[in-house]
């Protein structure tokens, strides 16, 4: 029994003292674990978006609208855990602070789903209305749309200025869905077309249409667009067209300008000019050498226009030789008075010495005729000596009559005088 107590019963109690540290700690590692993998198992679990305003349900692959299944492909998200949002983020909104405010908005839109969507509207909303917020409104619309376009479409309609926001916003949402989903948005635009009434704000859908295809394939946008109807949905559609494609290497714009179809000559004047424009900006020579390789036609026309109005502010001198040696003459003379329009306003003195370079004939006619028209209210009494200059009979009497007006309003005087002196009683 001594042996027991001095010996047994120590070595039992230290036993049970072991086993009962080795339970508890066994049962926290087991816990530990049973957290971190069911977060885990939680955060790859996708759910479906259900948007909060507009519909009840989603069902299967369908949403249920009233008595109306309308068909989408699901959208889904991961569950994301989002951090708090920024504490008084409204105060923060209505504060005059740019930089803290668009901080705070940033964080507030990056944190943004269903549960605190009201939080982050209500920060919107303590912007004051109309063009000021234009930014804030378009990240609004686009970070809303990745869970819940038809929700933000809603929000759009009932809730957005009609004459400052609400088109704008609208394109943003199916911009944001069609980058995301874009069977699903032109799906939703093509079901709702009938319930849109304004044909302005049907065209703003169309082109958020193309801006968000266009965000994942460029080309494949193009082909949306080119399948449209024409009006102003494929005008503007175009229009952001080149602007996007002007942003690629100049190689590539001019081959998409190359193929642009020719069933609308107004149009294609108007999107190829505006690509020039945006080409020469950034590369006069190849824009140059595109528009003389171009079919001589309104676009051609449309295209060398916009390049002179960039080249003769740069380097007119050098625009004017490129002008003067195009081999085609309908567009040599078209260049030329294109350039003596926008240069004469400016330095009228260097446009004329220009133009003396050349003798007068009955093609360089239009052009000359061009610079009496520029300097005529200015300086008349030179202005007559050039449209006496005019070979083409029709065409100088104009001229002649157009620095006479000009003259009279100036110097009648003057004006009278020339008269007697060359007959014009």
């Amino acid at each position: 029994m001594y042996i027991f107590f001095k010996i047994g019963l120590p070595w039992a109690i230290s036993l049970g003292i072991v086993f009962y540290i080795g339970l508890e700690l066994g049962s926290h590692k087991q816990l530990e674990i049973s957290e971190r993998e069911i977060s885990k198992i939680n955060n790859t679990i996708p759910v479906n978006r259900i948007p909060s305003l507009s519909i009840s349900r989603f069902e299967g692959d369908s949403l249920e609208k009233g008595k109306e299944l309308v068909s989408y492909p699901n959208i889904t998200e991961e569950i994301v855990y989002p951090a708090p949002l920024p504490p008084n983020l409204r105060r923060i909104m209505e504060g005059g602070d740019m930089i803290e405010r668009m901080g705070a908005y940033m964080d507030a839109l990056r944190s943004m789903n269903s549960s605190n969507l009201p939080e982050v509207i209500n920060a919107f909303e303590a912007l004051p209305l109309g063009y000021g917020r234009h930014l804030e409104m378009k990240l609004l619309m686009r970070r809303w749309a990745e869970f819940d376009p038809i929700s933000a479409l809603k929000y759009a309609d009932e809730s957005l200025d009609e004459k400052s926001e609400k088109r704008f916003a609208k394109t943003e949402v199916i911009a944001g869905w069609a980058t995301r989903d874009s069977a699903g948005a032109i799906a939703w635009v093509e079901q709702n077309k009938s319930e849109t009434q304004n044909s302005s704000e049907r065209n703003s859908l169309i082109l958020g249409l193309v801006k968000g295809i266009a965000e994942n394939d460029l080309e494949s946008a193009d082909h949306f667009t080119q399948k449209l109807p024409q009006g102003s949905a494929k005008w503007q559609a175009s229009t952001y067209l080149a602007q996007e494609y002007a942003k690629k290497e100049t190689n590539e714009a001019i081959r998409w300008a190359n193929e642009y179809p020719t069933d609308d000559e107004r149009m294609r004047a108007t999107i190829l000019g505006q690509l020039g424009s945006k080409l020469a900006q950034k590369d006069l020579q190849a824009t140059a050498e595109w528009a003389e390789s171009m079919p001589t036609d309104k676009a051609s026309e449309q295209v060398i226009s916009n390049l002179l109005t960039h080249w003769s502010t740069k380097n007119p001198k050098e625009a004017a030789l490129w002008s003067s040696q195009l081999k085609d003459p309908v567009k040599k003379v078209e260049a030329m008075k294109i350039l003596t329009n926008k240069w004469s306003l400016r330095d009228p003195i260097a446009t004329a010495s220009w133009l003396n370079q050349f003798p007068p004939s009955e093609e360089l006619d239009p052009v000359v005729g061009e610079f009496v028209n520029r300097i005529s209210s200015r300086d008349p009494e030179g202005a007559m000596g050039w449209a006496s200059s005019i070979v083409n009979g029709d065409q100088k009497q104009r001229a002649v009559n157009k620095v006479l007006r000009s003259w009279d309003l100036k110097d009648p005087a003057s004006a009278n005088e020339w008269r007697k002196q060359n007959g014009f009683d």
